[in-house]
């Protein structure tokens, strides 16, 4: 599944979305297909894929804004997590697992802990790492979607982090496997994310940021 099927799936339900609901995942399509097109360029694909994720959570309302971002998408996944009646976000969990979900939950330099110990913040990291993997496992056999997901973001949240806020150098050798494992995993994950919000339009998605004025 990718941005043009997901396109042509939200032209045939015109009409049956709210325009702020439409507007919302016109806005992520644009930005998963940015990242599509940038196949060959992974710190800019993972940032597109970040801004279409930042599309379908963010909403510009008070309560939102005080959450931590982490939080803000993290309660946005555990609506997903009950939505998703066939199950879609967990069998591609389960698909992903031997591939780059393992391989990004047992990367260190994306492990929040790790930068703590590193600026004399905690004493200790690995044990609370090595646990963190056997959670996620644990989590994966006990179909424990959301715990599992948690498990992911915050791993890519340290990512994006690291792209954002100006932490690591484009096109870097030293962090291509993050950066790629991240990538892979998002780009999978968004259209699953996109096709659940389409298909439950009703549900209150909140208001979105900067909406268009005629």
């Amino acid at each position: 599944m990718n941005s043009q099927t997901l396109k042509r799936k939200l032209k045939a339900l015109e009409g049956q979305l709210s325009e702020t609901h439409a507007i919302r995942i016109h806005r992520a399509l644009s930005w998963l297909k940015a990242a599509e097109e940038q196949d060959k360029n992974q710190d800019l694909r993972l940032i597109c894929l970040w801004v279409s994720a930042n599309s379908l959570y963010a909403m510009d309302e008070a309560s939102f804004e005080a959450l931590p971002e982490r939080e803000r998408f993290a309660d946005f996944v555990d609506r997903l997590v009950q939505l998703d009646e066939s199950t879609k976000l967990y069998h591609l969990l389960w698909n992903k697992f031997s591939g780059p979900v393992r391989l990004l939950i047992e990367n260190k330099f994306i492990y929040s802990p790790f930068w703590n110990y590193q600026r004399g913040e905690i004493r200790d990291w690995e044990k609370g790492f090595q646990q963190s993997i056997t959670d996620a496992s644990n989590a994966l056999a006990k179909k424990n979607v959301n715990y599992l997901l948690r498990i992911v973001l915050d791993r890519l949240y340290v990512l994006r982090n690291q792209l954002i806020h100006g932490g690591a150098t484009y096109k870097s050798q030293i962090n291509r496997a993050q950066v790629r494992d991240g990538a892979n995993i998002l780009i999978s994950l968004l259209p699953v994310i996109i096709e659940i919000m389409m298909d439950n339009p009703k549900s209150n998605w909140g208001k979105i940021y900067y909406p268009p004025i005629k």
